[in-house]
Order: structure tokens, then C-alpha cells, then sequence
């Protein structure tokens, strides 16, 4: 909601609640004037003062990069997520290498077995295939590259603001990520659980000292479960997510994809207008939500 302010001289005009409490240079005769309302939290680069963020994904690139606006549609950001392609070819080659190598020798070794025991070959057979399966999914795990996510001030990627690092490589039943600032200082963790995903996608966004500062959770169980089994149909189940305080389930944000031709989407912010979820880890989390969960 926007702040109405009057100079002395006599000219009005309108702010952004984000300068609320600061001081302003009247347009028309310089006087600076202090803006009513209490002066929200800033944080670090002024590319997160704000409180809604359109994210539009650069299609023709190998890594997934996005550029981020300001509601003039101003770039204030640029994000990349590297694909390292070739490192992930090798290593799919060589765990399909490993498999095949590795499951001939095993199965050859448990039929050379059975015929000198005179017993059946079949359960060595499916031993074999087992334990090369096993073996390369450690191999795959241990060849492929974590995904990390930057934020730049530009396009040359020259000035590093913000980084989502994947914590481990291969979790069971979650992922975790860490968001670091441009120091390397820990501001917020996510999470999400993919016993969960099924039913209602959900990322948690946790503070360095884990407790939950927020929830992002899809829009609707109904929509989740349609989604579920009729996929996107044609774009009209887009996959929209809502932002919402712990404790109250109070809704602070949403993350909606806009139906355009190319995907574009819009974190809104707006509904927390005292910003009690700091920005920076409020458009990480919008990232995540599209890069993490393929929209």
C-alpha cells in the first residue's frame, strides 16, 4: 500500500511502503522530508529491498539461468545454476560402463558357481544384477557434481551476492540446501521432504540455528492431487505455491507462474509488509521452488 506524502511546499506524492521511515529529497523543491511508518528491514544489496520479484528462465542455455525484475520490469539480478554437463556425461558413461563390466563378471562368476555345485543359477544370476545395480548408483553419487545456485549483481558475473549450496549429493528421504550471503555467512537453510511431495509439495525454509521461519507449500491439496495425475493439462494446473508463518499459518508470500509462453513467474511479497522473512532468503526459496521441483 502506498505511503501519501506532503511537502511543505505543497507537493504530494506516493511512496512504496519500502520507504517507510527514511528521508526523501522532495522532487519539486529538494526539502528532504521523513517518510511516516516505521523504516523496514534492509537487506544487504538494494536488489532485495523490495517485495515482489518477477523471475523470467533463460530458455536457450545449458545451465539453467534466470534474470530477476523489479516490478518495471528493471533486471536486478541474474541467477545461474550450472547443468556441468560434460562432468555428468562422464559420469553417466561410466556407471553404465561399470554396470555392464561389473554385472557380466558377477553373473558369469555366480553360473560358473552354480554348475560346479549343481544348483540353479537364477538366484546368481539376480545377485549379480543386484550388486552392479548397487554399485553403480555408488558410482553415479560419488562421479556427479552438487547443484548450486548463484546470485550476481550482472550479467558478467562479476559481483557474487547470494549462493544456494546442495548439502549432500543423494538423501533418502530429504534435500537440504544452505543460503549463504556474498561473505559465506549462513542466513537460511531449506528443505523438503519427498514423502511429502506427494500429496502437497512442501519446502521448509529453517534459520542457521534451525528453527522454521517459514513454509512454502502448494496452493491447494485438491490442485496437488489433480496435478499429480493429470500433469499440468495444457498449463491450466500450473503449480502455485503460497508462503505461510509456522505458527499461524498466516499467508506472507506467494510464488505463481504467469501463463505466458515462456515461463515467467512472479514472488509476491507484499502481504508481509514488515518483512519478517528476510528477502534474500525469500527469492532463494522462489528459485528453489521452480529449478528444485522442475516446473
Amino acid at each position: 500500500m502506498a505511503i501519501k506524502v506532503r511537502c511543505t511546499c505543497g507537493t504530494e506524492y506516493d511512496l512504496k511502503d519500502e520507504f517507510a521511515g527514511r528521508k526523501v529529497e522532495c522532487p519539486q523543491c529538494r526539502r528532504v522530508i521523513e517518510v511516516p511508518g516505521s523504516r523496514v528491514p534492509e537487506f544487504g544489496h538494494p536488489a532485495f529491498n523490495r517485495d515482489k520479484f518477477l523471475l523470467r528462465q533463460k530458455r536457450i542455455s545449458i545451465s539453467e539461468k534466470y534474470y530477476v525484475w523489479d516490478e518495471d520490469e528493471n533486471t536486478i539480478l541474474f541467477v545461474v545454476r550450472p547443468a556441468h554437463l560434460f562432468r555428468n556425461l562422464l559420469a553417466a558413461f561410466m556407471t553404465v560402463a561399470f554396470f555392464m563390466v561389473s554385472s557380466g563378471s558377477l553373473i558369469a562368476l555366480g553360473v560358473a558357481a552354480a554348475k560346479q555345485l549343481s544348483i540353479p543359477e537364477a538366484p546368481f544370476v539376480i545377485a549379480g544384477l543386484f550388486f552392479s545395480l548397487l554399485g553403480a548408483a555408488f558410482v553415479a553419487v560419488a562421479l556427479i557434481k552438487k547443484r548450486h545456485v548463484t546470485f550476481y549483481a550482472e550479467e558478467s558475473a562479476q559481483t557474487k551476492l547470494l549462493e544456494v549450496f546442495q548439502d549432500k549429493k543423494f538423501e533418502f528421504i530429504k534435500a537440504t540446501y544452505t543460503v549463504n550471503d556474498a561473505e559465506g555467512n549462513c542466513v537460511a537453510k531449506l528443505q523438503k521432504n519427498y514423502l511429502y511431495n506427494f500429496f502437497r509439495k512442501r519446502w521448509y525454509c529453517l534459520a542457521p540455528d534451525d528453527s522454521i521461519l517459514c513454509l512454502a507449500k502448494e496452493d491447494s491439496v485438491i490442485l496437488s492431487l489433480l496435478r499429480r495425475f493429470l500433469g499440468t493439462f495444457f498449463g491450466l494446473l500450473r503449480t502455485n505455491f503460497i508462503i505461510v508463518l509456522p505458527e499461524t499459518d498466516e499467508v506472507i508470500g506467494e510464488f505463481n507462474r504467469k501463463f505466458t509462453l515462456f515461463d515467467r513467474y512472479v514472488l509476491d511479497m507484499t502481504a508481509d509488509p514488515g518483512r519478517k522473512l528476510d528477502r534474500r532468503v525469500a527469492i532463494a526459496l522462489g528459485i528453489m521452488l521452480d529449478t528444485g521441483e522442475r516446473r
